[in-house]
């Protein structure tokens, strides 16, 4: 089993910055790929940035040149530097660990984290 958990969420004006870092654990014997997705209320969850093993990083339009996601797969963690935050990036942010395989030639499954809120005043 694996558990998935996200740190770092908080309340933050416009234009500042916070730093979310999740860490998966448990019997882990490969992760594909790790990243950070958000849903914001009435809204459908959305990816924000994501690395695959020997990969690129992806990040939706709307985050690009301020958010950084960087990953340990030694440490199994993932860290997502949000600067210049606006309103519109409020939402619940979830970490996911996708294609994690807990022994070798085992089936690879999603994990999700419990979800950590962001709120940006204006």
């Amino acid at each position: 089993q694996v558990q998935v958990v996200e740190s770092g969420g908080g309340l933050v004006q416009a234009g500042g910055s916070l730093r979310l870092s999740c860490v998966a654990s448990g019997t882990i014997y490969s992760i594909n790929g790790m990243g950070w997705y958000r849903q914001a209320p009435g809204k459908q969850r959305e990816l924000v940035a994501a690395i695959t093993t020997g990969g690129p990083t992806s990040y939706t339009d709307s985050v690009k040149d301020r958010f950084a996601l960087s990953r340990d797969n030694a440490k199994n963690t993932v860290h997502l530097e949000m600067n210049t935050l606006k309103a519109e990036d409020t939402a619940v942010y979830y970490c996911n660990v996708q294609g994690a395989r807990t022994r070798w030639g085992y089936p690879a499954r999603d994990y999700w984290g419990q979800g950590t809120q962001v709120t940006v005043s204006s």
